[in-house]
């Protein structure tokens, strides 16, 4: 017994982020000399299905343990961090239109998939509306995180205004507790990522990079621009400091895990831990996180943009600029709602196609291609949207510290 505590004891000491890269390495050889041992791809599937499990009630206990005990003065802080969110996501979609007109693609269009689409952006909304108000306990259960945010802010209200001390002391505890059970998964990480990289490497091979390589390139190009390069500057120019330490903490710890588990609501849990170690308001990324994960997606903007673009391009649609530009908003507008849609972000390349006059029947074909390079698109979607989540949560709050020295 000793000997297993001093074994756990020497386990948990060792940097996460250095047992991470074990794993890594050690699934890709793994995946490269014995692909036929599928049976280490489940570490990944149950690491991956306990934090999406974990995910919903982890937020809906913070976020009605924060709101029921916060202070006030929260609001300008939230201001600034959606203010971030959705200009760094406009930008994203900017940056795949002039990545787009600079370096066109075109696609191999030849069997018509078929499936559902949003339509409109009418569309688009009016399911996140009807998500926001779901049955709270479906909302938990269904990982809904629109409706769990609405569920929780209401009902952490509802216990500030009306329950006792001990009572919002209570829920606050099972946050912790919680919490505590969040750190504990995290702790298998290593072992979880060791799976998912075995599964991706003996699965994939190369053929995605000989058949899309071009449209992949310029996919995960627009994304570096948006998280190494447009993203700081935003972060600099409201905190006149380098932005890069604090980047490449959050893809270190943050991004690199949703990289692989290629889930935002998976990535949740990890985020928050990341948020405590940093020494962030717990009140303000309990609730900035999720939110985060709903309307910052800088990838998805990026993918609607430069899909829809590529189908323009392969069936001959002349595109203006100022046409393009006006595709940005929609992008925007639209990756704002790619959790409430299923499918993501794919699912709303045929509501941009129809912006050029594109049938459903072709745009369709381009989202049975995004499922194709999803294996590389949607890691680095992932990665991105996810580490940005914590990166401007922590801009929001250092700049909103640095306001009193101003005055």
């Amino acid at each position: 017994m000793i000997n297993i505590k001093r074994i756990c004891r020497k386990w948990t000491e060792t940097s996460l982020v250095l047992r991470i890269l074990a794993g890594l390495v050690i699934g890709a050889l793994l995946g490269l000399t014995v692909p036929g041992w599928t049976g280490i791809s489940i570490l990944g599937q149950v690491f991956v299905s306990a934090l999406k499990a974990i995910a919903p009630v982890l937020v809906a206990v913070l976020v009605a343990a924060a709101v029921a005990k916060a202070k006030g003065g929260l609001g300008a802080r939230f201001r600034t961090l959606v203010l971030c969110y959705l200009l760094s996501t406009f930008i994203a979609a900017v940056l795949a239109v002039v990545g787009s007109f600079l370096f066109p693609v075109t696609l191999q269009l030849k069997d018509v998939a078929t499936g559902q689409s949003p339509g409109n952006l009418t569309d688009v909304f009016t399911n996140l509306l009807t998500n926001m108000v779901t049955n709270p306990m479906m909302s938990v259960s269904n990982a809904n995180y629109i409706g769990i945010l609405f569920w929780a802010i209401i009902i952490g209200l509802a216990l500030k205004k009306k329950a006792s001390k001990s009572t919002i002391d209570m829920v606050h505890d099972f946050a912790e507790v919680i919490s505590l059970t969040v750190k504990w998964i995290i702790q298998f990480a290593p072992f979880g990522i060791l799976g998912l990289v075995f599964s991706s490497v003996s699965e994939s091979g190369l053929e995605v990079f000989t058949t899309y390589g071009h449209l992949v390139v310029l996919l995960v190009g627009c994304m570096l621009v948006n998280t190494l390069v447009s993203n700081p500057l935003i972060s600099f120019l409201m905190l006149r400091k380098n932005p890069y330490p604090l980047l490449f903490t959050c893809l270190k710890e943050s991004g690199l895990n949703a990289f692989f588990t290629r889930s935002s609501a998976a990535n949740i849990p990890i985020n928050m831990n990341l948020c405590r170690k940093m020494g962030l308001d717990e009140e303000f990324y309990s609730v900035s996180i999720p939110l985060g994960a709903t309307i910052n997606m800088n990838g998805a903007a990026v993918t609607i943009t430069v899909m829809s673009l590529a189908v323009a391009h392969t069936v001959g649609v002349d595109v203006s600029f100022a046409s393009a530009l006006f595709l940005s908003i929609i992008a925007t507008l639209g990756a704002c709602g790619a959790s409430g849609v299923a499918g993501g972000s794919l699912l709303l390349i045929p509501m941009a196609c129809s912006f050029f006059g594109i049938g459903n029947d072709i745009a369709m074909q381009a989202v049975a291609i995004g499922f194709i390079i999803g294996v590389i698109q949607d890691s680095v979607e992932t990665a991105l949207n996810s580490s940005g989540d914590v990166f401007f949560t922590a801009t929001a709050e250092y700049y909103d510290r640095k306001k009193p020295q101003n005055n």
